[in-house]
């Protein structure tokens, strides 16, 4: 009884200090919230602060309702017909999440812009007359328009997998009473997918919120800008932490709606025969459409600019040392792999504490410690840099005695660093690994406690082997994120560290478009190939 004891409690002891480690760092950023303020504070909450509020409110709605009306359609049209390329155009509507915002925004400014291809063929082969603010994308609609195709896979994805578990009665009993293709839709399947919906929707939302390479290169004002103008542009701290807790709070606002957007509307069946639709058999004008539609969909958000990179990259190879090319791959796969193998070691640890202590405080702690998705890099960033810079000032005499001249250690290294990226993006690995501990269920450990074995030998002889899809399938979509990643990279890198991320929004931003596109196209090949993976393993784990 002590032996089972003091496993319970070493697994508790274990989660208690990661889930503090990871919830710590935030609130910084409460505690900013009641600093004196400065000018530049006060000159920002007058004259400027409604401007970021209008243009972020402007960009999540217009991009949230975009992607819903592109991927429910295109989620429903998947699950209910049959058409030529639908197989093909199943999988590969995932890519343009493979592309990100960032390399998708100077690649279609390349593409339309004055030398780009379009007012090339335009004024070369038909002898166009161009009005330049026709091909403008540098603006709020332009980036509307770049975060919608490459960031409405989050909700067909999510709508898709939800519609082909559901049960085939709702849709033939619509059908049963006389309703249309079009009334089905929208009197059955929207209502039924909405939580599905609002679920991709609010990730969508999330990633606009903290994108900076888009906003920061079409020159749209919002928080995240306002953090970096802030910080390196006038060197103010304090101001970037305030403005921080504003954007933080604005995310809170927006979860909040989400919340109840939900509703406590739920679907359920009163029968275990659930079974998937029935596939509708289109010809004609409108498979043609079907296929088209999807095609169009697919080609804006990869096809023609994964075209452009390829062409780009071609004339510019060569340009870029190997040897500093590499370093940038090298860097890029380091922090990745260190940080999602950290992270999935913390989330089976915390998954495994869940498991094991039950109580509302044991289930409220790793609701806490998953925050961090939800809060956009830039403020993590802020909340992580003055958290470790407390931390060096209270390590000093320590320094001292090891001889270290400076005060700055931990903050200027790449545990910083990789200390963020743990907290932004433990949510991910943690969902994976939690739903892979509730799919194996606990029998097998209960099995094993019964033949004596302990808690700690049961997790690593039973459950981790068990876990090895939740593990892999975690490790990837982690790889995946942090290889895009941008905000919490440029504002805690040490110096002169670059990733291929970095690298290419640095020769995007000095107008070196064309050199930018050999880092954007092997970002987005190996995300590609990981977006391929995961989805083949779904696919035989449904199997």
């Amino acid at each position: 009884m002590q032996r089972k004891l003091a496993n319970v409690n070493m697994w508790t002891v274990s989660a208690a200090i990661i889930m503090i480690l990871l919830f710590l760092p935030n609130l910084t950023i409460v505690k900013g919230i009641f600093t004196p303020s400065n000018e530049n504070w006060a000159h920002m909450k007058e004259f400027v602060m409604g401007s970021f509020i209008k243009t972020s409110f402007i960009l999540i709605s217009a991009t949230a309702i975009l992607t819903i009306i592109i991927g429910l359609s295109l989620a429903w049209i998947i699950v209910q017909y049959d058409f030529p390329l639908r197989r093909f155009l199943k999988w590969t509507l995932i890519l343009p999440l493979s592309i990100p915002p960032f390399i998708g925004a100077y690649t279609y400014h390349g593409i339309v812009n004055y030398t780009g291809v379009v007012q090339t063929t335009l004024r070369d082969q038909f002898g166009m007359n161009l009005n330049q603010s026709y091909f403008d994308i540098m603006n709020l609609p332009g980036a509307i328009f770049i975060y919608t195709m490459f960031l409405y896979p989050y909700v067909y994805t999510i709508t898709r997998i939800f519609l082909s578990q559901q049960s085939a009665s709702l849709i033939e009993s619509a059908r049963m009473l006389g309703k249309g293709s079009w009334r089905t839709f929208f009197q059955v399947v929207v209502p039924i997918s909405r939580v599905s919906v609002i679920g991709g929707a609010s990730l969508v939302v999330l990633e606009v919120l903290n994108d900076y390479g888009v906003v920061k290169y079409f020159g749209i004002q919002t928080f995240t800008t306002a953090i970096f103008q802030s910080w390196f542009g006038l060197g103010d701290i304090e101001t970037s932490i305030k403005l921080a807790a504003s954007l933080m709070g604005f995310v809170i606002i927006i979860l909040m709606i989400e919340k109840l957007l939900r509703g406590r509307r739920q679907y359920s069946y009163s029968t275990t025969k659930v079974r998937p639709l029935q596939l509708i058999q289109l010809k004609g004008l409108k498979a043609l459409l079907a296929t088209s539609y999807g095609l169009i969909i697919l080609s804006l958000g990869f096809f023609i600019p994964i075209a452009q990179l390829i062409d780009w990259t071609i004339l510019t190879f060569g340009t870029i040392p190997i040897s500093e090319f590499m370093s940038y791959v090298k860097n890029s796969v380091l922090v990745a792999g260190i940080t999602a193998t950290v992270i999935i070691i913390f989330a089976l640890i915390v998954g495994n504490f869940s498991r094991l202590v039950h109580g509302k405080v044991a289930n409220l702690l790793p609701k806490l410690s998953i925050l961090g998705y939800s809060i956009p890099g830039a403020v993590i960033a802020v909340a992580v840099v003055t958290a470790f810079i407390g931390l060096d000032r209270f390590l000093a005499p320590l320094y001292q005695l090891m001889g270290i001249s400076t005060t700055l250690v931990l903050s200027v290294s790449l545990i910083m660093l990789i200390s963020a990226y743990i907290i932004r993006f433990f949510a991910i690995g943690y969902n994976s690994i939690e739903s892979g501990y509730d799919k194996i269920g606990t029998d097998f450990r209960d099995a094993s406690r019964l033949l004596g074995v302990g808690l700690t030998k049961t997790f690593f002889k039973v459950d981790l082997p068990m876990l090895k899809g939740a593990i892999i399938s975690g490790f990837l979509l982690i790889f995946i994120d942090i290889l895009k990643e941008i905000p919490l990279t440029l504002i805690l890198r040490p110096f002169n560290f670059d990733t291929l991320s970095t690298k290419a929004f640095q020769y995007a931003s000095d107008e070196k478009i064309m050199e930018a596109s050999q880092a954007s196209l092997l970002i987005v090949g190996i995300s590609a190939l990981a977006i391929y993976i995961f989805y083949k393993f779904l696919e035989k784990e449904r199997d």
